[in-house]
């Protein structure tokens, strides 16, 4: 029984990985990474402040932003907490070398745009300790960096290769997703949702 359970999962995931590194098909029709209909989730919406009032105002979050996860370093990670600013997930692999070159720009927008969008890395296709390797060695510490061993957050997203990006605007629509080498465009695509 355990066998049937393993081989399903060995081959996607063999798959993920001769379609990602090599592969470079981006959709930018905004219809790419949308969510499945029917997972919904309920979620209370998020408390955010505003700054301006001193006051908490309620942000309902969108179905994309209804999931929770656990960081690399462990630690719980509510998605609706993001809820009300342009998102920016970013589906990586530890012992992808078009991941390690996306990294430094990611870092930077997720550090330029700090309070205005999020910027959140999604590791998969390998395991935890390795995760935790790639983020000392890049330098992608300063952002929250979830830990997708079994792959439901790249199932949710529809996203079959690493290396790619899948941006939501402040109302969870999603408005791009696909490759960006080297990380190039990804300020002017979040600066056009914050502007």
């Amino acid at each position: 029984m355990r066998a049937r359970t393993v081989l399903p999962v060995a081959l996607a995931a063999a798959l993920l990985a001769l379609t990602g590194c090599g592969a470079d098909s981006g959709a930018d029709d905004g219809t790419a990474g949308a969510l499945p209909s029917g997972s919904s989730s309920p979620a209370q919406p998020p408390a955010s402040s505003d700054p301006s009032s001193g006051r908490t105002a309620e942000v309902a979050a969108p179905q994309a932003l209804r999931f929770t996860a656990t960081t690399v370093d462990g630690k719980p990670f509510q998605a609706d907490a993001l809820a009300g600013k342009p998102t920016v997930l970013w589906f990586w692999a530890p012992w992808c070398p078009k991941c390690k070159a996306q990294a430094a720009e990611t870092a930077k927008v997720a550090a330029d745009y700090a309070g205005e969008a999020n910027v959140i890395g999604v590791a998969g296709l390998d395991r935890n300790e390795a995760m935790k390797a790639f983020v000392a060695d890049t330098g992608t510490g300063g952002f929250p960096q979830l830990s997708d061993e079994k792959g439901e957050l790249w199932k949710r997203f529809e996203v079959t290769e690493q290396s790619r990006y899948v941006i939501l605007d402040k109302n969870g629509k999603t408005v791009y997703e696909g490759v960006l080498p080297g990380g190039k465009g990804l300020a002017e695509k979040v600066d056009g949702l914050t502007g």
